[in-house]
């Protein structure tokens, strides 16, 4: 079912809700706050593209138990009759603040932060983290597949081998926020106003008594919109010359050749391109669109661009919609800190023996730091929330792992701009997601912003997170604080 016609209440881990139950019980109401974050880009890449957000703000302002929710849960027998009341009466009265969708995303850096009291806090954490965690995979997937394409047109056409509906129509709906033109997924071309592109299969051609006869008829109904599948028989001997043979009755007759070509999906993509390429320059028909698909990907793509293959339109399937090579996006939900009876927030931490796995406690935001001459991002600072930034004044940043690691960026030549923006305030939703398409026209802005060693495939440009002095020493004095502890 898709999220807008179901009930995602209680698409939550049950652990969550036990915790929840604890909290009530022993009447624990403090403020907290949470981080949503990824330790590491997909597919060993540079980067990654936030995703999901405008489904988070969905589920959030839904987020009610209704009676057959209630009802389900006396059902376990583990839930008391006062708390199940207490979630009869269930709204979200946090804040979220969130990175716009679209926006090039870091490791380690707060994605999403939640401020609210803590049963609250706590029972959100699955969707928010299964609704990101899905979107943002696909997102990034599409970017690396459309570096690959080097401006062509890259459209998606995985439904038939995602994992289900919701992961084949929100995959498409990533899929165009990280740079494809459009999919073949009418649902998602519906519910989130993105072109939907497609053609004809083998089984059209082989319904007819012969090629010829199956492509004529189809240019008849689609004279605008003529892409010719040429590799159902033999791609060179009979699918391009009849395709050439339909498009030169359509331009004798006196139709337009709008938008025509043919499409392959099986051979050895960069010959049979090549060849593909000289006899329809022959014919006369050099604006005609060379497409192809066939288990592509960003590897595959690259390859075919440097064997000079011919094709400038990309069919992207399994390999997308999937992330085959890379199917989960590694994001975590973590307690940074509990807001005091002054109202102030008290740091917390979560140590453990992969330093990987060791978070960044307190109420903190993201700025990102621009070179100003070339616009191309430097670095991401973490800091905490009311920390201030002159850009004329020096700025210095260390990596907070390998601190040796150190730069200083002279006043006047960086600009800095925060990443997190208000999203919920109070429990009322305070911010408007833009459409889909802007959404992706953003996205490409954003991928501007990067370095090409930041988008090579193999063995990127690593953009370094840093940590503020001020949190720097928040956290070493956690350390120092919990080593004191035995």
């Amino acid at each position: 079912m898709i999220m807008s016609t179901l009930n995602l209440t209680l698409l939550t881990d049950l652990y969550e809700l036990t915790m929840m139950q604890g909290y009530f019980k022993s009447n624990n109401h403090d403020v907290v706050v949470f981080d949503a974050f990824y330790r590491s880009n997909p597919s060993g890449g540079g980067y990654s593209i936030l995703a999901g957000l405008d489904q988070v703000i969905d589920y959030v302002k839904n987020l009610r138990f209704d009676e057959d929710d209630i009802a389900y849960l006396r059902g376990l027998g583990i839930f008391d009759e006062d708390f199940l009341a207490y979630l009869g009466t269930f709204r979200f009265s946090g804040d979220i603040y969130a990175i716009p969708e679209g926006t090039v995303i870091f490791p380690r850096e707060p994605l999403i932060k939640v401020v609210a009291p803590i049963m609250e806090a706590q029972l959100i954490e699955t969707a928010i983290l299964n609704i990101i965690n899905h979107q943002s995979l696909i997102a990034t997937k599409a970017a690396r597949v459309c570096h690959a394409a080097q401006g062509d047109g890259v459209m998606e056409f995985g439904l038939r081998r995602a994992q289900g509906p919701d992961s084949g129509t929100y995959g498409a709906r990533a899929a165009v926020i990280g740079g494809c033109i459009g999919t073949s997924n009418v649902l998602a071309g519906q519910l989130f106003d993105i072109p939907v592109k497609g053609t004809h299969a083998h089984s059209w051609i082989m319904s007819f008594p012969d090629e010829y006869t199956a492509f004529k008829t189809y240019a008849d109904l689609y004279p605008s919109a003529c892409i010719l599948l040429v590799d159902t028989y033999d791609t060179i001997k009979s699918g391009v010359p009849n395709a050439i043979r339909v498009f030169t009755e359509m331009r004798e007759a006196g139709i337009p050749l709008t938008f025509y070509g043919i499409r392959m999906d099986s051979g050895d993509l960069a010959y049979l391109s090549k060849k593909a390429r000289k006899m329809l320059d022959d014919a006369g028909f050099t604006d005609a669109v060379i497409s192809a698909s066939n288990d592509l990907d960003e590897y595959l793509i690259e390859s075919l661009k440097l064997q000079g293959a011919t094709i400038t339109s990309w069919g992207v399937g399994t390999n997308l919609i999937t992330s085959k090579d890379c199917p989960a996006f590694g994001g975590v939900y973590k307690l940074a800190a509990i807001q005091n009876a002054q109202g102030e927030f008290v740091p917390k931490i979560k140590l453990s023996e992969n330093t990987e796995k060791v978070t960044n406690p307190g109420n903190k935001t993201v700025y990102r730091i621009y070179e100003k001459y070339t616009g191309k991002v430097k670095a991401d600072l973490i800091c905490l929330v009311g920390e201030q930034f002159n850009e004329e004044e020096e700025l210095r940043l260390f990596d907070p792992v390998e601190t040796w690691k150190k730069t200083k960026l002279p006043g006047g030549t960086y600009t800095m701009r925060e990443l997190l923006v208000p999203i919920f305030k109070n429990g009322e939703c305070v911010y408007t997601s833009p459409s889909v398409m802007e959404i992706r026209e953003y996205c490409n802005q954003e991928k501007e912003t990067l370095w090409a060693e930041t988008k090579r495939f193999v063995n990127p440009h690593r953009v370094y997170v840093d940590l503020s002095d001020k949190l720097y020493k928040m956290k070493t004095d956690l350390f120092n604080e919990m080593s004191n502890m035995d």
